[in-house]
């Protein structure tokens, strides 16, 4: 007994030991964070590539390669190491070469290489104009099939040293949707699919019109290709409809459209090896598109009913790929707080699970021996490369173990709560890794986006650096959230800023039911969605100390023509001239800001054409004009993503910093001029 009393106490010490050798997640991590992503089993099942994105500090860029992993896991080989970055490996059939997409030697748009795997550089074979976006090898190894985005007319002398200094040319629009962000403004061009001759190096146009096209898929014999088309009667942005076309590959043949549908996503067509059947994902009709819920359908090849295999499940799901024998198709599961993999009969039936837990497993890839190549992620593991065998993981990456192990990261547990109204309402709650429950802590409300994404048991950052702080991070899924059913996500449709509120404010009030919560000590903030009901939140509720609006907006009028949503304002709310009241009600933080007391900090991309800047300004100008504590800080040249490696670390100290200010004032950090 005394010799277990002693072994116990010597583990106990140990686990102490470990933990103080430990420090928390800081900042500047950013730049040791490896995203690993694109796994692609070799068709041998003998290596896995996969790209590892880094942020570079001293050149203040992004770069990504290419990788390789054995199946056994033993051998790690990075196969390029560009400045200019790479990305979509994808296998020869044949297992001979190794293509991916990369803008190497100035090329300002991307382009196929290819690696031969007997040994050698890597050779550029495409060059053509618009860039290649997505790429297929065709299975006999000899041919590939494009999709390119037709070049911008405007662009045609761009490469010309001479025309650098020139007046630009007025932008001349035309469109309906004529706005994307990271796009800028849309002219007419649209994508198509070409075939490339590998050995000739020829390419020739496939498809063309006034379409958009993407997710080409060979036929198992190589015949044909299917592919997603969005069109639709009369202007395709006004009433855009994503329908599967199977094409000849050959050029000049013409597609023959195998579905008819109303949802403006459905695609990612998947042949069963005998080549009768193709399995897609299906979205919601146009009028529901930013509440899609993909299901899983499959159709015959040469045109019929389709048949939904994944209705009765009530989760999106994705990543679709054939069993060997065509028996039994195999898929992602967008769960409550996780992804998981499942599968079905190719004929429909019962839903089987492969894998689940608090875990989220995304990117199937498979091999010849029914084994899948997959990104695996926990709260405390970020994604690595794992092989999924008989139901079980096995980890083959290790890109982040060796800085990650000496982090000390925060506890991340479920929470539940029932809003006012009776919904149950599921949370993920981070605490810090100092956190005691015999003292009080401070706690955030962080938002997620979407607002149909959800806050799952895989790393975060943000929520990581700040637990690493000192806080508690509340996130809830509120209504208009995935993974947990059609109508859970419906919920919030053309009545925004209403039951987002509610389960945001009753998950709150749950928490600060709990002794160790500091209630004097509140914040709130999110991105996009979450900057939006940031916004809303502070309108109604003043218990919060700081918040942090983060490419949000309020006055939801301004953002019709000024952002790249029209087509979900025309179904969802109507025009302002129809639908005046709906408008001015989903605007009501703007109409209502003589109600915000809490000092907010606004932050925004300065061409981000998803929410724009004036979502931010108007808000800023709104709080200033009523002599309410807030700052606006403009990342230039960035989209509504910040992808500047000094400008995302700028971005998350400043959040400390505006949080510290008001709710530690004892230890906070004055705002930085300049940071």
């Amino acid at each position: 007994m005394n010799i277990l009393r002693l072994s116990l106490a010597v583990i106990l010490l140990a686990t102490a030991a470990s933990a103080q050798s430990r420090r928390p997640l800081a900042v500047d991590d950013i730049f040791n964070i490896r995203e690993v992503r694109e796994p692609q089993r070799s068709p041998d099942g003998k290596w896995v590539a996969y790209t590892v994105a880094t942020a570079i500090k001293d050149t203040d860029k992004n770069n990504t390669d290419v990788w390789m992993v054995s199946w056994d896991g033993s051998q790690q080989i990075q196969i390029t190491s560009s400045p200019d970055g790479e990305a979509s490996p994808r296998w020869s059939p044949d297992n001979r070469f190794l293509s991916f997409v990369s803008s190497r030697q100035g090329s300002k748009t991307g382009q196929i290489w290819i690696l031969n795997r007997a040994g050698g550089e890597a050779v550029k074979i495409t060059d053509v104009k618009g860039g290649v976006s997505e790429h297929a090898w065709s299975p006999d190894s000899k041919r590939l099939v494009l999709v390119v985005d037709d070049p911008d007319p405007a662009d045609k002398d761009a490469d010309d040293p001479a025309n650098e200094k020139k007046t630009p040319k007025p932008i001349v629009i035309d469109r309906y949707r004529f706005k994307a962000d990271g796009d800028g403004f849309l002219r007419n061009e649209r994508s198509h699919l070409y075939l490339f001759d590998i050995e000739g190096k020829k390419a020739e146009v496939l498809t063309a019109g006034n379409f958009e096209e993407s997710s080409p898929a060979w036929s198992p014999d190589g015949s044909r290709i299917a592919f997603t088309r969005v069109h639709g009667d009369g202007d395709v942005d006004k009433m855009p409809n994503a329908d599967l076309f199977v094409i000849d590959a050959k050029p000049g043949a013409q597609p023959r459209r195998l579905t008819t549908t109303t949802a403006e996503e459905s695609g990612q067509p998947a042949w069963s090896p005998d080549g009768r059947r193709i399995a897609y994902l299906l979205g919601d009709e146009v009028k529901y598109s930013a509440y899609d819920q993909s299901q899983l359908v499959v159709i015959p090849a040469a045109g019929g009913e389709p048949r939904v295999l994944t209705g009765a499940l009530d989760r999106a799901v994705s990543s679709a790929l054939w069993s060997a024998d065509g028996s039994t198709l195999f898929f992602t599961i967008n769960d409550d707080r996780a992804v998981h993999v499942g599968k079905v009969a190719g004929s429909g039936g019962n839903i089987e699970r492969l894998i689940d837990g608090r875990r989220v497993v995304t990117s199937l890839s498979a091999g010849p021996d029914g084994g899948f190549a997959v990104l695996a992620s926990t709260a405390t593991e970020l994604p690595e490369v794992h092989a999924l065998e008989a139901g079980k993981l096995r980890k083959l990456t290790r890109q982040n173990d060796e800085w990650i192990k000496g982090i000390q990261l925060g506890t991340t547990e479920d929470f539940t709560s029932t809003s006012k109204d009776g919904t149950v309402v599921n949370s993920l709650v981070v605490k810090p890794p100092t956190f005691s429950a015999t003292r009080t802590h401070p706690v955030l409300l962080r938002i997620h986006g979407g607002p149909n994404g959800q806050d799952q048991h895989s790393f975060n950052y943000e929520r990581e650096v700040f637990a690493a702080n000192g806080y508690v991070v509340l996130s809830v899924n509120y209504r208009g959230s995935s993974g947990r059913g059609n109508a859970f996500q419906k919920a919030i449709f053309a009545d925004w800023g209403n039951k987002e509120v509610v389960d945001l404010l009753g998950a709150m009030d749950a928490l600060q039911k709990l002794p160790w919560v500091d209630s004097s000590q509140l914040g709130i903030g999110g991105w996009s969605y979450g900057g939006i009901l940031t916004n809303y939140t502070i309108a109604q509720d003043t218990r919060f100390k700081a918040a942090i609006s983060g490419a949000g907006s309020s006055n939801q009028i301004s953002m019709y023509g000024s952002d790249m949503y029209i087509t979900q304002y025309e179904q969802e709310i109507g025009p302002p001239w129809k639908s005046q009241d709906l408008w001015i009600k989903i605007s009501y933080p703007f109409f209502k800001a003589d109600r915000i007391k809490t000092p907010t900090l606004f932050l925004v991309g300065q061409n981000d054409f998803n929410v724009p800047l004036a979502g931010s300004e108007q808000m800023y100008q709104a709080l200033r004009s009523l002599g309410i504590d807030a700052q606006l800080v403009i990342y230039p040249n960035q989209y509504h993503g910040i992808t500047v490696p000094s400008y995302r670390t700028d971005r998350m100290q400043r959040y400390l910093d505006w949080y510290a200010k008001y709710l530690k004032p004892n230890t906070s950090t004055a705002a930085r001029e300049g940071l």
